[in-house]
């Protein structure tokens, strides 16, 4: 990987999986539409929710994106890196290269079944009575307890396999030995990126966006790390999510649904586990952890003061019920998103 062909093949990887995802997506698209794949009313005519009113008149738009995506990103990946093997590219990988693309493979497809399965109880299982109307989807404690146990086994697996179990903490230097506390550590890091970026997810192309972001920094820590798995599995999802994004940006045409929200936040957690860039992931996702933050703040201020802190949460959805403009919050996260992905870039360097 640190030879003179690393830059090419990123350029390559990214162009491939994106002319890949772009020849499918709009088929995809009238697949789901033909399927009802779509996102329904769930407030009713009646609701006097602010959030029914300010998204029910989405309803319709296909839910599914991050299927595709999926699906696309784990065939190539698992079809190019014998093929850059047999054409003479040398793969260097940080840890044994089974064993690495087996936990990047199976957190990609795991987390999108448990979404998927949410996105389908959604669309066509019968709602449940809830405290603030009803519900769709799978239930709380059943999403929760599904990505606890993906998770641990996750953890286990990076730890007892791969031999992962340091943290790193940049600008300091300093380098902290877990053991075996690196399990639960890594199932809280994945159960917290897991849900964070659902929280993001949101807005017409808010989430793909900043994980677009996200993307262009890790290709550049992977290289710099030697780690061609990585390396290339980053590259053909950052490809493969320019695409969705020309559809998913305002207003929208696809949305990736739960089985997208669900695979791509684990597998941010993953990639920073992998490279040994936690805190780096914090920061380069800053966006994501000011989301959950806002909701953790939101659900405080009713269990302990009894009121609102947000008029909603998480927080785009506050500056939309203030009056903003869906395109406006989006593009400003985006910055906001950028100068996060510098800063910790210049993190992971020094």
């Amino acid at each position: 990987m640190g030879n003179p062909s690393v830059l090419p093949l990123a350029l390559g990887l990214i162009i491939f999986s994106f002319l890949i995802t772009s020849i499918l997506i709009v088929p995809f698209i009238d697949f789901l539409f033909r399927k009802k794949f779509t996102r329904q009313v769930e407030g009713g005519k009646n609701s006097k929710s602010l959030f029914d009113k300010l998204h029910d008149k989405k309803a319709g738009t296909p839910v599914g994106g991050g299927i595709l995506v999926i699906a696309v990103v784990a065939i190539l990946f698992v079809l190019i890196i014998p093929f850059i093997s047999y054409a003479g590219i040398h793969i260097q990988s940080s840890f044994k290269l089974s064993q690495e693309q087996f936990v990047i493979i199976f957190t990609f497809i795991s987390f999108g079944l448990v979404g998927l399965l949410d996105d389908y109880t959604k669309i066509f299982g019968k709602p449940r009575p809830g405290n603030l109307g009803a519900v769709f989807g799978l239930s709380k404690m059943q999403k929760f307890s599904l990505q606890c146990a993906l998770a641990l086994f996750i953890g286990f697996y990076l730890y007892h396999f791969v031999g992962i179990q340091i943290l790193h903490i940049p600008l300091f230097n300093v380098t902290v030995h877990l053991g075996a506390l690196y399990i639960p550590f890594a199932a809280f890091v994945i159960i917290f990126f897991t849900n964070a970026f659902n929280f993001t997810d949101g807005l017409d192309g808010l989430a793909s966006g900043l994980l677009m972001i996200y993307l262009f920094a890790y290709v550049i820590i992977a290289a710099g790390n030697l780690d061609t798995p990585l390396f290339i599995f980053t590259a053909l999802w950052l490809g493969s999510l320019i695409s969705f994004l020309y559809f998913n940006t305002w207003p929208a045409r696809i949305w990736m649904g739960d089985a997208g929200a669900l695979s791509f936040g684990a597998m941010i957690a993953v990639i920073g586990l992998i490279t040994g860039n936690v805190a780096t992931t914090f920061v380069i996702g800053g966006i994501f952890v000011v989301e959950a933050a806002s909701s953790l703040i939101q659900i405080l201020g009713y269990k302990f003061l009894k009121r609102k802190i947000f008029p909603l949460a998480p927080i785009h959805h506050a500056f939309l019920a203030g009056g903003w403009e869906e395109p406006k919050i989006v593009i400003r996260a985006w910055v906001v998103g950028i100068m996060l992905a510098i800063l910790g870039l210049w993190l992971a360097t020094i």
